[in-house]
């Protein structure tokens, strides 16, 4: 059976790897680590969210998490609040330190964007970033049922 070496999930992981490197030559140097800006990123996506809900957007076990919220804390990037309605648990909320990181990942990743799609018209970029969101959205909707065709209904 062939395998073709260009499938979505090889390009798609590629294209991130390669970003991921981009990134990382283009920070500053001494500045927070990969997991770190990543973590810092989807807190100000998310402001408030608790250590759980980051874990499964930054697809990593609740123990590591809870060592980068430790880490971003201890540099005064963001502190834990208690959590209203759970008092067992806490919500990650950023501090204004975090400002500066924020403004300069968002440079770097104008550039590198800049870069990855610079052979792109915008009518192309354009198709690209749709297509991209709807497979997102469809991998993220609850998977169907064994033998259940997308969009069947159960009452028939």
């Amino acid at each position: 059976m062939p395998v073709h070496k260009d499938g979505l999930g090889f390009l798609v992981a590629d294209v991130y790897r390669l970003m991921r490197r981009a990134f990382l030559q283009q920070i500053e140097q001494g500045a927070l680590t990969l997991a770190q800006s990543r973590a810092l990123v989807y807190i100000s996506r998310h402001e408030g969210l608790r250590q759980v809900e980051l874990a499964e957007l930054l697809d990593l076990q609740p123990i590591t998490v809870g060592r980068l919220v430790d880490q971003l804390a201890a540099l005064g990037l963001v502190e834990r609040r208690a959590d209203p309605a759970d008092r067992r648990a806490n919500r990650i909320h950023l501090q204004a330190a975090a400002g500066p990181h924020l403004e300069a990942f968002a440079d770097v990743i104008d550039r590198v964007h800049a870069h990855a799609l610079a052979d792109l018209d915008a009518a192309q970029t354009r198709r690209l970033l749709e297509s991209l969101s709807q497979v997102r959205s469809t991998l993220s909707a609850p998977a169907p049922l064994p033998g259940e065709r997308k969009g069947a209904r159960l009452d028939g």
